[in-house]
């Protein structure tokens, strides 16, 4: 089996909720976040998951993410990995996008404009390179989970295109993504999938 890549955005916050850049600040999960890491771990105990009795699993350190991974079941597997960080946004960290264009006196967009004092795209799509070569690295599915801006970098980089093409992938709290392959050429197989959190009842 090529290896595929299980990537999950962690559960909602504050922060989320309202929009504001969450990179290296260390919010918890609300209770709805909670909620959807437990959805999500129900969803990968049953078919056609299993449990993933063998993928590998590796997290980022921070909690929102660590705990969408405890609470879905896969904790004790899970190794923290910095690479799995979100986008550090320097300046611009908790502020909505709104806010940073009023800060800036013009139009922004972080796919093209960047952030102030934090990374650069180039070193978030370096670091999303290096997720997708340990994922090619044997012949085993991973689940990582992590943040938004970093799956939508790593969605692209699978892909082979440039990282801005981030841009186009929409990803929600607490959504499923699964980068595969179609004919021997990588391939998104699902991206953004709630089925776990639109079920009558959540």
């Amino acid at each position: 089996m090529a290896a595929r890549i299980l990537a999950v955005r962690h559960g909602q916050t504050a922060w989320s909720r309202s929009g504001r850049h969450t990179g290296r600040t260390d919010v918890p999960l609300l209770e709805e976040g909670r909620g959807m890491a437990r959805a999500l771990g129900e969803r990968l105990r049953g078919a056609p998951w299993d449990g993933l009795p063998d993928a590998e699993v590796r997290t980022s350190p921070l909690s929102r993410a660590r705990e969408t991974c405890d609470l879905a079941g896969f904790g004790e597997r899970a190794a923290d990995w910095d690479a799995l960080l979100e986008w550090d946004y320097g300046a611009y960290e908790g502020l909505t996008p709104d806010g940073i264009r009023e800060r800036a006196g013009r139009d922004w967009l972080i796919w093209s404009d960047g952030v102030a004092d934090g990374e650069r795209l180039a070193q978030v799509a370096a670091r999303a390179d290096e997720v997708v070569a340990w994922a090619r690295s044997a012949e085993r599915d991973v689940l990582v989970f992590a943040h938004g801006h970093l799956l939508r970098v790593l969605g692209a980089r699978w892909l082979g295109l440039e990282p801005s093409f981030a841009a186009r992938l929409r990803l929600d709290a607490g959504a499923l993504s699964v980068l595969g392959w179609a004919y021997g050429e990588p391939a998104v197989e699902s991206w953004n999938d709630r089925g776990h959190l639109d079920r009558p009842g959540r």
